[in-house]
């Protein structure tokens, strides 16, 4: 799929546009800069989450990257005063693109998939880990490399890395600031998918098709279950199977099911 971009600022800008009706594209458009991330871009970031889920049409987010490369990280000159002084780049009361619970902003609720490529350095891997699925090109080299400048990874790879792929591999990548390839992100399971390049775009657009086909109310049910097994402990999660099963088996979208179930034909999911 070929998408046009808009001509960016000298600052960079996050273009969205919608396929299909149910599936935002949000794309990171700085390619002159590498995808150099600024405030601007940071800030128009989580305004197009927040509009993911804001809008109840929309039923799954694409992050994706116009140029070569999905970024080459932070943008240092342009951002350097926000690690200096803790101020936050994101604005409170968004979604926060991470996703990793900040006191004052919004938790995203619906799927977020990622597609990386070329170069993905530092917030890009950060980004990625805070997606639900992550499909990279067979091009794309990750570098972790923030302890090179003397700066601690606060966008939630300290978290998702040995979440992912235990401590020793965590440590691997976070303390040499080395180089690696998909084969080995994939080995890791920071990214689920390997594409090539060419078809990158396709292939993470055929996956966000695929979960824009399923129940909305029932995908952000059992995403926000995953989450909170991961993060709060079995027990919470399985407290929550019947209270929300009661609410979905309730809702038009459960009855559409069983009649697609009982005539043999694809489900048409209205997210009611």
């Amino acid at each position: 799929m070929s998408i046009t971009p808009t001509t960016p600022p000298a600052e960079g800008c996050i273009d969205t546009q919608v396929v299909d009706g149910h599936i935002l594209l949000i794309g990171i458009n700085r390619p002159a800069k590498r995808n150099g991330w600024t405030p601007v871009m940071f800030r128009q970031l989580a305004e197009a989450y927040t509009r993911l889920d804001d809008e109840p049409e929309l039923r799954v987010g694409l992050l994706h990257a116009f140029g070569d490369h999905f970024t080459a990280g932070l943008d240092l000159p342009a951002v350097v005063q926000y690690l200096q002084t803790g101020e936050k780049l994101t604005p409170t009361g968004l979604v926060e693109p991470h996703d990793f619970g900040m006191p004052g902003y919004r938790r995203r609720q619906k799927p977020m998939i990622a597609a990386v490529k070329g170069i993905c350095f530092t917030v890009g891997i950060e980004l990625m880990l805070g997606a639900d699925i992550v499909v990279a090109a067979d091009d794309c080299r990750f570098s972790q490399m923030e302890v090179q400048r003397c700066i601690m990874p606060t966008g939630g790879a300290t978290l998702r890395m040995p979440e992912r792929a235990g401590v020793g591999n965590a440590m691997l990548h976070l303390l040499t600031a080395d180089e690696f390839d998909a084969a080995e992100a994939l080995r890791c399971n920071f990214v689920q998918k390997v594409a090539p390049a060419a078809g990158l775009m396709d292939a993470t657009l055929a996956l966000a098709r695929r979960i824009a086909a399923q129940a909305p109310a029932a995908v952000v049910a059992t995403r926000l279950n995953v989450l909170k097994a991961i993060e709060l402990g079995q027990a919470a999660a399985v407290a929550d199977f019947v209270p929300v099963q009661k609410v979905l088996a309730s809702s038009e979208d459960a009855a559409e099911g069983v009649r697609a179930f009982v005539e043999k034909r694809p489900a048409r999911f209205t997210g009611r």
